[in-house]
């Protein structure tokens, strides 16, 4: 059935109360507090809730932080109920940057606080911590910093992983790394680089470590530089004269555990959508997904991830104006993504 822009999508199944934003072929986006929108979720319905919250900073920022006084019993809250939506293999992805203590050049421990607390208190075991490496990160805070240079410049990111159970469905097959230099010339002739024999360490390596696997284990240490600048969400920003979510964390870095942690078909959350980088991440790798975030203004400049800088941009302009006026936007009328199959949202049937 062919759909104007605006129609809302009639296969939306009869989960969350109101109206989407917008929707794609896998998933809609929702304006709202998410701890009353993940309410209404069913429970043990969710594969992977992967987000990033407003911080713990000392300075309010314009998308809302808490103090750190305050953080980790208000994200507590959330994470409550992230549990209960989570399946049994289910996985719950953190990221939170650093902070520093006001007025002090000592580091805040909130982001430690957070993991204690949902481990001590809520029930989670942390699968593994990952820190994300930022290297196009401006030298930060400016004070320790720029001026008294008394400490380097923060650029990683703690991302807890934490499971429901000590076993969250998780694959690392789905995200290995190209091998270095010298290991592809080890597998190209193993008898010439590689000696097998036992190392000071007392590991036996022996010649199965030649073997191609397809590729290298990758680290918990995730290298991935946070600096999009000429994508279609920062084009439609800027055609539309909206403010670009200041906080946004790049595709590569939801991508890894989306491909780690679920399957095709599997639910995707986000609770902090932001610009909705996971959503569109979670689309395109044939994921379910839902993002909810209380900001209409960041919602509705976030369905310009799902667009290319190709698009008509009357019609974008007339998308993120109708997300602004509370219409439901059908996103699948710009052809993204036609190879993949529609696939209703937490299995309800699809009805003309």
């Amino acid at each position: 059935m062919e759909l104007n822009l605006f129609t809302r999508v009639t296969t939306e199944p009869d989960l969350l109360q109101g109206k989407p934003a917008y929707r794609s072929e896998l998933g809609a986006a929702y304006q709202g507090d998410s701890r009353e929108l993940l309410s209404q979720l069913p429970d043990g319905s969710v594969s992977l809730v992967m987000t990033s919250p407003p911080f713990a900073l000392q300075r309010q920022k314009e998308y809302g932080n808490k103090s750190q006084d305050e953080y980790v019993e208000w994200l507590s809250d959330f994470a409550k109920i992230v549990r209960q939506k989570l399946k049994d293999d289910g996985s719950f992805v953190l990221d939170l940057g650093g902070s520093y203590e006001k007025g002090s050049p000592a580091r805040s421990l909130y982001n430690f606080r957070v993991l204690l607390k949902f481990c001590d208190e809520l029930g989670f075991v942390l699968a593994e911590d990952f820190y994300w490496h930022n290297p196009s990160k401006l030298p930060s805070p400016i004070e320790w910093v720029n001026k008294r240079k008394i400490r380097v410049k923060d650029s990683i990111n703690t991302v807890w992983w934490f499971g429901k159970t000590a076993w969250p469905k998780s694959d690392i097959k789905k995200v290995l790394v190209p091998y270095s230099d010298r290991m592809l010339k080890l597998l190209d002739d193993p008898d010439k680089f590689y000696k097998p024999k036992e190392r000071p360490s007392g590991h036996d390596i022996g010649k199965g470590f030649a073997k191609d696997n397809g590729g290298a284990i990758p680290p918990n240490l995730l290298q991935i530089p946070n600096s999009e600048s000429n994508g279609a969400y920062v084009s439609g920003c800027k055609l539309v004269n909206a403010d670009q979510h200041p906080a946004r964390f790049p595709a590569k870095l939801p991508e890894f555990f989306i491909r780690m942690l679920t399957e095709p078909g599997d639910l995707v959350v986000d609770i902090f959508a932001g610009s909705n980088t996971t959503g569109f991440v979670a689309e395109t790798e044939g994921r379910r997904w839902l993002a909810f975030e209380e900001r209409l203004d960041y919602l509705a400049a976030s369905v310009f991830r799902f667009m290319s800088k190709g698009d008509d941009p009357d019609q974008m302009r007339a998308a993120y104006q109708a997300v602004l006026d509370g219409e439901t936007v059908n996103l699948g009328n710009f052809g993204m993504h036609p190879h993949l199959v529609y696939q209703p949202i937490l299995g309800a049937s699809a009805t003309d």
